[in-house]
């Protein structure tokens, strides 16, 4: 054997060796895969463990392929995440206790209040060892008397999961005041303190914006056009017929341009012929606030959003039936949401109104 081949084969050798300590070297990820409702709530609690390297938001446990938000349910899937995690640092067991604290286990019929089988809890075992830990903790979850009705959530083999659209993606992060809105409106939160107590998630925060706070002057000013700031920050009115919806005849609802509170809703909306919005009667009654204003040598009840602090406008006892009511609005206070983008957007329970 000559002296070249000699020295080709201790470079190879030595290259495999390199190789093969780098291969060991790199962690060895592996996947988990829920399903528990609404999957922009899902997502929050996983991220910021120790050892979970990735979560997306997506759809899986259906037939059909390639599926969108707006055919996955048609398509058999359900919303889910899939979590990327280092076994070294975080065990599948660890995960799946994080899991149980984010759901109703008992309903089969969906998760809080979003109904249909596209929001059941599910586990989608990759392997043997997740069925077997899955089957275990459910069983011990069953028997524990936390739930006075039997465990129901589905341990099935995972299938393909694809990936959801990317304004899906880390909503909380996003849209941090409206995905604190929506998860406190579903009644997730209030179901979960009182199974697991308040504590339940201190591995990780959910957001850093809490229900209902008011953006620093300086942020809303970049947030928000001078208009809008100086009508719901210095309680301001708008031109009347020139601005953007006293003439909106479109179907939906009118959330708070700050917050994302749900206000108004067209279906109670009419011309009142001022040239505002006008609607008579608020679509949560709960958003809003009412107090007196005595400015420009009067007095009327000035109408302001209760979370975000917003000035709204005032209401008059000059409205149609069957209220009486007329609750003239600026429209700077507002986001208007179409009905067809109540869902995508994080109002789907308002869709019902629309569909009769």
């Amino acid at each position: 054997m000559s002296t070249l081949i000699i020295k080709a084969l201790f470079i190879s050798f030595g290259v495999f060796l390199l190789v093969s300590r780098i291969a060991e070297a790199q962690p060895r990820y592996e996947k988990a895969t829920f399903a528990g409702g609404c999957f922009w709530c899902m997502q929050a609690p996983f991220e910021k463990l120790p050892g979970v390297v990735e979560v997306l938001a997506g759809y899986t446990g259906g037939n059909g392929k390639d599926p969108t938000y707006h055919d996955y349910a048609q398509k058999g899937h359900v919303e889910a995440i899939q979590i990327t995690y280092d076994p070294a640092k975080i065990s599948y067991s660890q995960l799946l206790n994080v899991f149980w604290r984010q759901i109703d286990p008992t309903d089969p019929n969906g998760e809080f209040v979003d109904r249909g089988p596209q929001y059941r809890s599910s586990i989608f075992y990759h392997n043997d060892e997740q069925k077997k830990l899955a089957e275990k903790s459910e069983e011990e979850l069953g028997k524990s008397g936390r739930y006075d009705r039997p465990v129901v959530t589905e341990i099935l083999q995972a299938s393909p999961f694809y990936k959801a659209e990317e304004y899906h993606q880390d909503y909380y992060k996003k849209n941090p005041i409206r995905y604190k809105f929506y998860r406190h409106g579903s009644g997730r939160d209030q179901y979960l303190d009182k199974i697991w107590g308040k504590g339940r998630n201190q591995e990780v925060p959910e957001a850093s914006v809490e229900k209902g706070s008011k953006s620093s002057k300086e942020e809303l000013k970049k947030k928000l056009t001078p208009l809008q700031y100086k009508v719901t920050q210095e309680e301001g009115t708008e031109p009347a017929f020139h601005n953007e919806y006293w003439d909106n005849h479109k179907p939906g609802i009118y959330v708070d341009i700050i917050s994302g509170e749900p206000l108004f809703s067209s279906l109670d909306k009419f011309d009142s012929g001022t040239g505002w919005p006008s609607f008579t009667k608020p679509l949560e009654p709960g958003n809003i606030t009412e107090k007196e204003d005595r400015s420009f040598f009067t007095t009327r009840t000035e109408v302001r959003s209760k979370g975000a602090d917003s000035h709204l406008g005032h209401v008059f006892n000059d409205g149609p039936p069957p209220t009486g009511l007329r609750y003239c609005m600026n429209s700077a206070a507002f986001r208007f949401i179409p009905k067809e983008d109540l869902e995508k957007e994080g109002y789907g329970q308002y869709k019902k109104f629309f569909e009769k």
